[in-house]
């Protein structure tokens, strides 16, 4: 009878821990934008259903609903990143090239003013329990925290110890962003406005973009070479560091999973825990070259995914040495909107 009920055991605890077959995801459409091919980041608003993208020197904003764009907020040049704060009404760009912060109402994306930061600010946060907003800067290697209601600045430089790249919140208080040429998470307290842990996500190299499960806190930080570090932050360290494609700058997390942007590939690598722990590459889909960055809308499992046609590299010179880059072809920006099949 020991034996038996050992048994039965065994088996209802092996099937209470299997983990279910990964989704199905693919490309749905493409939304035509146009343009200049420049971008960087974009922000998934999915309570009002809008799309953020970071466009050269003007921020365009989509309705979700019906792919269409909808607005454009103006002047927000080299913008990076987009926060919002549905709780106040309000929106923020990081604009490279003025070293400002856009701030702008969700309803109408009337401007309402601007922030000084420190030089080339990229990614931006909003962090919701503090109602402050925190960019970080890469050239000057710091941030920069404001009140999200009145713009009044807490910390005009907090020295971060290196090149930061894209940041994530938990909800908690906690600031997490990543050092690129330190293979570093760097945490921020945004009540104290203070720099309060560092830790190393060795192996990987150059970090850029980063996700966060919002139930486990787990961090996922995508590298460039060609891996994803996932770590603990309140442990400080890596736990899994699953094989990605080449070139991503941005990740997202949607319903359990991971999804690495890699732009050189043209792909999208899926990344889910498929054992206790254990973190694997459960799916490639396909999108497009230059497709580097990504964001996620969590209620509706869409992927969004800022690209463009890109022409032939030239020739190199005759002399001899490298050839140039290839340039994207003119007016073929566009969103690339991936979802379950």
């Amino acid at each position: 009878m020991k034996s038996f009920l050992v048994f039965v055991f065994s088996v209802a605890f092996c099937v209470s821990t299997t983990i279910a077959a990964p989704p199905s995801y693919k490309v749905l459409s493409r939304i035509k934008i146009g343009g200049a091919g420049r971008w960087d980041y974009v922000y998934v608003d999915s309570a009002n259903h809008r799309l953020y993208v970071s466009h050269n020197t003007t921020t365009e904003v989509i309705d979700t609903t019906t792919d269409k764009v909808v607005g454009t907020i103006p002047d927000t040049n080299g913008v990076h990143g987009i926060a919002v704060a549905n709780d106040l009404g309000r929106g923020f760009t990081s604009d490279g090239m003025d070293n400002d912060v856009t701030i702008f109402d969700l309803k109408t994306l009337k401007v309402l003013g601007k922030v000084k930061t420190g030089t080339n600010p990229d990614a931006i946060i909003y962090e919701p329990s503090s109602h402050r907003v925190l960019t970080f800067n890469g050239r000057s290697n710091d941030s920069t925290v404001f009140d999200a209601k009145t713009g009044e600045v807490y910390a005009a430089s907090i020295p971060v110890g290196g090149k930061p790249e894209f940041a994530q919140v938990d909800g908690k208080g906690h600031v997490y962003f990543n050092i690129e040429d330190k293979g570093e998470i760097g945490e921020i307290d945004a009540k104290s406005a203070a720099l309060t842990k560092h830790y190393s996500i060795a192996p990987c190299e150059d970090p850029s973009g980063l996700a966060i499960n919002p139930k486990t806190s787990y961090l996922y930080s995508v590298c460039g070479n060609k891996m994803m570090a996932v770590s603990d932050p309140a442990a400080g360290k890596v736990i899994a560091t699953p094989a990605i494609g080449q070139g991503p700058d941005g990740v997202a997390f949607d319903d359990g999973y991971a999804f690495s942007a890699n732009g050189r590939d043209g792909t999208i690598t899926m990344v889910g825990e498929t054992s206790p722990g254990k973190f694997e590459p459960v799916a490639t889909i396909t999108t497009q070259n230059s497709a580097r960055t990504i964001g996620s809308d969590q209620k509706a499992h869409k992927l969004y995914l800022p690209a463009a046609e890109f022409g032939p590299p030239p020739a190199p010179p005759a002399g001899g040495g490298r050839a140039g880059r290839a340039q994207a072809i003119p007016d073929s920006f566009m969103i690339i909107v991936v979802g379950r099949g």
